[in-house]
């Protein structure tokens, strides 16, 4: 059986199409990543700069009060999440007249961040729900204020099943 012989038309045609095959993926994997980019973490890097020595002073002045903040967050079964916070001072005292709030923000993908409100269920517990979320890894930013002024902050990664 006689093969055909391999012609320059031929080498040329089978280039073109491995290229082309080539840059068609490429150009595909471009278009996703660009409609997938969840944009910046900051919306001005040159003002979180300015902000870095107060946040330095605020968790300085955070660490000097020695309270003790527990949180605990658990999914439930209709994919909804309970969190918890118990506040406590520097001598074990439950805390009184905070106002703490929650946010459950994914590492990889800002838009899917969610805010969990939370009151006060009783002297130093706090605790707020929020509805559907996702399993996986999130960072929890707890943040308490007294008189309108930030006084806590804390972020922690969990892992919700």
């Amino acid at each position: 059986m006689a093969s055909k012989p391999l012609t320059g038309t031929k080498v040329f045609l089978m280039l073109v199409a491995f290229f082309g095959i080539v840059i068609g993926v490429n150009v595909t994997m471009m278009k996703l990543a660009i409609a997938t980019l969840p944009g910046t973490d900051v919306d001005s890097p040159y003002a979180a700069g300015l902000a870095y020595d107060k946040e330095i002073s605020a968790a300085q002045h955070q660490a000097a009060r020695k309270w003790q903040v527990n949180a605990h967050i658990e999914r439930r079964t209709d994919g909804g999440a309970v969190l918890q916070v118990e506040a406590r001072d520097a001598a074990g005292q439950l805390m009184s007249g905070l106002k703490f709030g929650g946010r459950l923000e994914r590492p990889t993908d800002k838009r899917a961040d969610l805010a969990v409100e939370l009151s006060e269920a009783g002297i130093g517990i706090y605790r707020g729900t929020a509805a559907s979320v996702a399993p996986g890894q999130w960072d929890l930013v707890i943040e308490g204020e007294a008189r309108g002024e930030r006084v806590f902050l804390s972020r922690n990664r969990v892992i919700l099943n």
